[in-house]
């Protein structure tokens, strides 16, 4: 095993694979790539378009709530929501930087 001196904020990195593990799944890698495309969109819009069930629907956007990936804002008895690209960003950030000390 090769010994490396990495500065490795734990954290950070727990915390970015939990957003890689929200986005692995195909599903809610549609929902945010349809999220992304239209900026801010209700609940409705996104199962309806993506001719899902809204329990399935809101199953997967409670995930992506739970890591922080997307904003929601009430509106009436709607919620929209928009993705939160600084959180997606930092785990991006995150996990080059320790790919990057690891092969130093």
């Amino acid at each position: 095993m090769r010994k490396t001196d990495a500065k490795v904020d734990i954290d950070r990195l727990h915390t970015s694979s939990e957003v890689l593990r929200a986005v692995a799944h195909p599903l809610r890698m549609k929902i945010l790539e349809f999220i992304d495309r239209n900026e801010e969109i209700n609940v409705n819009k996104i199962y309806n378009t993506l001719g899902l069930e809204q329990s399935i629907t809101s199953q997967h956007l409670r995930i992506l709530r739970q890591v922080n990936l997307v904003h929601t804002e009430r509106e009436g008895k709607y919620i929209h929501y928009s993705i939160n690209y600084d959180k997606l960003g930092n785990a991006v950030d995150s996990i080059q930087h320790f790919l990057a000390e690891s092969e130093a």
